[in-house]
């Protein structure tokens, strides 16, 4: 990777993006396409195409449709038709279909599911040409002044440009940096969640299973091949040893989930068993990211490293997009004037955030979360109920905006798709 110690005359900046998921290639097609010369540096191996499924709501899929992708996205989404509410046996007390109208807002189910690697591949092929991959490579410190910002290599190299973007995740090192010391950027309410990769059996349909235990436990099922079922166990649990969990070794975190649900019933055991042969398996503390800044003279954050609005909010994804979509529109409208470009973005984009951020509040979903057999049975009585009635289909349909409020998304003169 060439140094570089200003941008040219024309406005081209060199960029250096942290994080090589959805938000950091997102962000490398907008800037690429202005001109703008971009390094992603991903501290995995290679393309970190895995993950578990994900979906794109509301703006995040004008963002898509904006990149042209639109397309290739719906060439590979899931097939989940809705969510239904199980009992111990499996029988559905409640189900909640998607909204397939393409009017109104999407329900608990999107009518863009997508496994995260397919996303990831999507977005890679549409950048690799333009944009310089580096993998096995992660940035492990910075310094700046007014005119660069010199980024500190895992392999003990180094590299001056004339922005940094911190589009490294939720537990973001660059975040780390970023913020004064102490700062701590999570705003915690007790949950947390693993999932993995199970085998497909027989009857693991299209519809994803939620099923509730006493104690705050919740297990979802849902299948996005023809050999292979998602598992999601989700804890409310507000102690010392859940949160340090997901630090610990992959081992004890499997035995951790193992011991909390060992008697949660339904298809505990075919899920716990499966455990310790998944291919994949991850742990986490769902939790936002909240800070009063995003940037710091030529550094920024993007995506979860910036606002993680929880993955239980199905808004992670596209507010990953639609970050990207607006720090690259502020960025190429003032590529002379960096300073005034990431102001912008942050005033542009915050109200966009905080709507999110408060409909996914986790306090809120701490609600589906019940502790005693007694709220688990009216909770799902005041669902069938609802489902009945067609409330949740008619609310999806009648409203005129989806999470993030009625917000839109900019219009960008350079912000053109290939």
């Amino acid at each position: 990777m060439a140094a570089v110690t200003g941008k040219n005359t024309k406005g081209t900046l060199r960029v250096l993006v942290a994080g090589g998921g959805v938000a950091g290639p997102a962000l490398a097609f907008w800037l690429t396409r202005a001109g703008h010369r971009v390094t992603v540096v991903e501290r995995f191996p290679a393309l970190r195409a895995s993950g578990a499924q994900v979906d794109l709501r509301g703006q995040g899929i004008e963002a898509v449709a904006r990149m042209g992708l639109l397309d290739a996205v719906r060439g590979r989404l899931v097939d989940e038709a809705g969510v239904a509410f199980v009992d111990s046996r499996g029988r559905p007390k409640a189900t909640i279909m998607a909204n397939t109208s393409g009017k109104g807002r999407q329900t608990l189910t999107s009518e863009y599911e997508i496994m995260r690697g397919d996303l990831v591949r999507i977005l890679h092929d549409a950048t690799k040409d333009d944009a310089e991959y580096v993998f096995g490579k992660s940035v492990d410190g910075f310094d700046q002044d007014e005119r660069r910002v010199t980024a500190h290599f895992s392999d003990g190299t180094s590299g001056e440009y004339d922005l940094l973007v911190g589009a490294d995740g939720q537990g973001s090192r660059i975040r780390r940096a970023l913020l004064p010391p102490g700062f701590d950027p999570y705003w915690r309410v007790g949950m947390h969640m693993a999932y993995w990769f199970v085998p497909r059996i027989a009857t693991d349909t299209t519809v994803r299973d939620t099923y509730m235990a006493p104690g705050g436990r919740q297990i979802m099922r849902r299948s996005h091949n023809a050999t292979e079922t998602q598992v999601y166990f989700v804890l409310r649990e507000d102690s010392a040893e859940a949160s340090a969990i997901h630090r610990a070794p992959v081992e004890r975190q499997r035995r951790f989930w193992a011991d909390r649900f060992h008697d949660a019933g339904w298809q505990t055991r075919r899920f716990v068993e499966g455990m310790e042969a998944s291919p994949f398996f991850y742990s986490q503390e769902v939790a936002q990211v909240r800070t009063g800044t995003w940037s710091r003279g030529r550094v920024v954050l993007a995506g979860d490293a910036a606002h993680c609005a929880s993955p239980y909010s199905g808004m992670g994804v596209s507010g990953g997009l639609v970050g990207a979509y607006v720090l690259a529109g502020e960025i190429n409208r003032r590529a002379h004037d960096l300073p005034t470009a990431l102001a912008r973005y942050d005033r542009v984009l915050r109200p966009f955030v905080d709507a999110v951020q408060a409909e996914a509040n986790p306090r809120i979903l701490r609600v589906g979360l019940p502790m005693s057999r007694h709220a688990i049975s009216a909770f799902q009585n005041a669902t069938a109920l609802a489902c009945f009635l067609r409330i949740p289909d008619l609310v999806a349909r009648l409203s005129k905006e989806d999470r993030g409020g009625a917000w839109t998304l900019p219009a960008y003169a350079d912000a053109r798709a290939a």
